[in-house]
């Protein structure tokens, strides 16, 4: 059973002040516009509409978070790169995730979503060097895998290995399909580890035990270590 399985809406934030207080553990999502975040979001959750798959992309503006049981929750992120909207709405929506991003203390790691077909667009580097700086974990999701054959895939995450090797080490990645289901295991053991045990751990060590069996490794299952940056910063 996926550690999201359970997940409910909590909260959606537009200003500073709105944001729970920064207690547990959280994930956030983040990737340019028809990436497939959404999407992404919904397969490991097994669920088809919990995160919105909006027709319009940059039409989500606010910070959704989602509850997944004792203070873990998963952050949903506008997307960025598409939304037309007035400067002073698109500053405010900068300042606002850029404060969360650079400086929320409950913030573990962040998810990249990226379109297999469009892997680190000038605004992925961007963020990638932005979000880099805190010295956080990132995972990189090569969403829409199923769109390219099998041989064109591997070359496509073997060139972003080798980037993130040489620029970003605290980074990972993957090939990921929301259509297929390619990818979802070896993702949510992941995240499962990065969340930490719940209550009684057995969803996350289900979790990391089935990333283990599909040759995706699963580090030990462990608190993680809660840290904070004050650094602040502008998003691309």
């Amino acid at each position: 059973m996926s550690v999201f399985q359970h997940a409910t809406f909590y909260t959606t934030v537009n200003e500073l002040r709105a944001l729970p207080l920064p207690e547990g553990v959280e994930i956030a999502f983040a990737g340019r516009s028809n990436a497939g975040k959404s999407s992404a979001i919904n397969a490991l959750a097994n669920r088809n509409r919990l995160a919105f798959v909006s027709k319009t992309p940059g039409r989500t503006q606010h910070i959704n978070f989602f509850q997944l049981g004792n203070k873990r929750f998963l952050v949903d992120l506008p997307g960025y790169g598409y939304a037309k909207v007035p400067p002073e709405v698109r500053r405010h929506w900068e300042g606002l995730l850029g404060t969360y991003l650079q400086t929320r203390e409950s913030l573990h790691g962040m998810v990249l979503i990226m379109d297999v077909r469009h892997p680190l667009t000038p605004l992925d580097r961007q963020m990638l060097a932005w979000f880099g700086s805190t010295g956080k974990p990132v995972h990189v999701l090569l969403t829409k895998a199923d769109k390219l054959n099998r041989q064109h895939a591997q070359k496509v995450l073997k060139d972003v290995q080798v980037f993130l090797r040489e620029t970003y080490p605290q980074c990972s990645v993957q090939l990921f399909s929301s259509k297929t289901g390619e990818g979802v295991k070896e993702a949510g053991g992941l995240l499962a580890e990065w969340l930490g045990p719940l209550e009684s751990g057995t969803d996350l060590i289900q979790e990391a035990d089935a990333a283990s069996k599909e040759g995706f490794p699963a580090p030990e299952i462990k608190n993680p270590r809660l840290k904070g940056n004050k650094t602040g910063g502008k998003l691309p």
